[in-house]
């Protein structure tokens, strides 16, 4: 079944839902219906959106998962925060937490200290 679109074909304004339909009987409900934000998310959004959250917001999983890095998750993170009406966090707290993470990490043993100086020069830190 092909996807709700969410905007205008033709001047690129966001649609309303004004009729639902049961697939088994057939009943239909018209009216003026809303849809959630993330209903306006482009496809690419929806997915990296879908991503972070089965990765629970951990920025390594989600470099691992969809094999891009922490500047581009942050990224595109920042875009779908703004996508929904946010404003993405400042970048040092961003900086702090991914530094946390990298730290983290080289503790359990899942990065060398190659690794994580690497990374840590990626977050801008020193």
């Amino acid at each position: 079944m092909p996807q709700v679109i969410s905007r205008c074909p033709v001047c690129g304004r966001r649609l309303k839902v004004v009729k639902l339909q049961c697939e088994h009987c057939e009943t239909a409900i018209e009216n003026e219906f809303t849809l959630t934000r993330f209903d306006y998310l482009t496809p690419e959004e929806l997915a990296f959106a879908e991503t972070f959250l089965k990765c629970r917001g951990n920025i390594k999983e989600v470099e691992k998962e969809l094999k891009i890095s922490y500047p581009t998750v942050r990224s595109r993170l920042d875009q779908v925060i703004a996508s929904l009406g946010g404003r993405p966090a400042p970048a040092g707290r961003l900086d702090t937490q991914r530094k946390r993470e990298i730290l983290d990490a080289l503790e359990r043993g899942e990065l060398t200290a190659e690794e994580a100086v690497a990374q840590m020069k990626e977050t801008g830190g020193d």
